[in-house]
């Protein structure tokens, strides 16, 4: 199809970046933007505007984490990301030394999460509060940026796309099924349950029957819970995804502690079955947890995250065929523009059911500037 020049409307390019930034995350940092002359190039490998406006929609990114489920995955994506020299099974084993090196102060962590105390921290925020404003008294996104929450924000443990297939994931691995939704930490504290959405804004405050959650089993305040919650705007559900406090009692520090939400062994016949199975919620996708890690604010690569219609060709394994397995439409198209792309130096080929070798679509090679990882 001709794009010249004529056939090339302002509105598109508007509608393209629009919807590029609708995926970009708050934080100052803004999405890339095309040229003309690059965009008009780019629209040479697609039949209409709608087909380029949901690919770059899928594929701006502006997250540093390395493997960030903010970005399509990297095996899927269509464009190269900036990766780690070290790969994803290297940072695993890293991360785990590292955790019994680093330990937090889980207790006082718990407790000031649960009060809301923060003395020890406030002379510095101050100091950076002002700092901010007195750069720019007049800049409106400076002001929001100072009242925006900072104890509460960054405390959920979140996940990297599941790229390379640890050796020990049958027997050292689990997996959960999650329902979409809204990831979220509540906090049941001094008869009162505050629900904190992942940037540390109170999105809900409402009584509940956690422990210290109301005022009829709030204990003086000595009773405290901290969980790790998805909430559903359908179900008007919390789905609890991982326990971090309980009666006041920290248990970031023990391995395997999530609950309620439904878990497996990483067996190809436990993965199957799950995958098989009709759940009441919505299914979003499938989390993988390594047994060993702590609970650690931050991205991590002992926690992967896969859409239920990948876990088939990461994991090379069957998986049953059925609504929840089933492939979006844009799913083949974006492996074969990778394994296209790929082919100028591996050999490779795609099924016509749309799978591939993993082999040769493992993560690309790193380039001059790494990307940070974070802990």
């Amino acid at each position: 199809m001709d794009w010249g020049l004529e056939h090339f409307r302002v509105r598109d390019y508007k509608r393209i970046m629009g919807a590029a930034r609708r995926r970009a995350e708050l934080g100052g940092r803004v999405a890339t933007r095309l040229g003309v002359e690059e965009l008009l190039i780019v629209l040479e490998n697609y039949g209409t505007m709608d087909e380029l406006s949901q690919a770059l929609a899928g594929s701006f990114s502006i997250s540093q984490e390395l493997n960030s489920t903010s970005a399509p995955h990297p095996r899927l994506s269509q464009y190269k990301s900036k990766y780690s020299v070290l790969d994803q099974d290297e940072r695993r084993r890293k991360f785990l030394e590292l955790q019994k090196l680093k330990r937090l102060n889980y207790i006082n962590h718990a407790r000031q999460l649960a009060d809301g105390n923060w003395e020890e921290n406030e002379d510095e925020d101050h100091d950076e509060d002002k700092k901010v404003q007195d750069e720019s008294t007049n800049d409106v996104e400076m002001k929001q940026e100072k009242k925006l929450p900072k104890h509460y924000g960054n405390q959920l443990m979140l996940s990297e796309w599941l790229v390379d297939v640890p050796h020990d994931l049958a027997s050292e691995w689990m997996m959960v099924v999650c329902p979409v939704g809204k990831r979220c930490l509540i906090v049941a504290s001094k008869g009162s349950t505050a629900a904190y959405a992942k940037n540390g804004y109170c999105v809900n405050r409402f009584p509940s029957a956690l422990p210290g959650g109301s005022h009829h089993n709030s204990n003086m305040g000595k009773d405290y819970t901290i969980l790790d919650c998805i909430f559903s705007d359908v179900d008007r559900t919390y789905y609890i995804l991982d326990l971090m406090c309980w009666r006041g009692h920290p248990v970031y520090d023990c391995p395997f502690h999530f609950v309620r939400l439904q878990n497996v062994l990483c067996t190809s016949e436990a993965i199957f079955q799950a995958l098989a199975e009709k759940y009441t919620f919505q299914v979003d996708g499938v989390l993988f947890y390594n047994k060993q890690t702590h609970y650690t604010p931050g991205s991590t690569p002992l926690v992967g995250w896969l859409k239920p219609y990948m876990v088939g060709d990461i994991l090379s394994m069957e998986i049953p065929a059925g609504p929840l397995t089933e492939k979006p439409a844009y799913a083949d198209h974006q492996l074969q523009r990778i394994l296209t792309h790929k082919k100028g130096s591996q050999t490779c080929h795609v099924t016509k059911d749309g799978g591939y070798e993993l082999e040769h679509l493992s993560t690309p090679e790193v380039t001059s500037s790494t990307a940070e990882m974070e802990t």
